[in-house]
């Protein structure tokens, strides 16, 4: 089977411009202060389990 580029990237644009008007940009800022509270939760709970664990030994 033959992979058809041209159809995926049509798609894939055709998709976004779709979506494009129904995005506010106070969901995007949103949106980012959440992953970036996430990457910091995700980052101390990691450093918090690993001195643990080096107690542990």
């Amino acid at each position: 089977m033959e992979s058809n580029n041209s159809l995926q990237i049509g798609t894939a644009s055709g998709t976004l411009l779709s979506v494009m008007p129904n995005i506010v940009s106070e969901d995007i800022l949103k949106t980012i202060i959440l992953a970036v509270v996430g990457a910091i939760v995700s980052f101390l709970v990691s450093l918090l389990l690993k001195r643990l664990t080096k107690n542990k030994k």
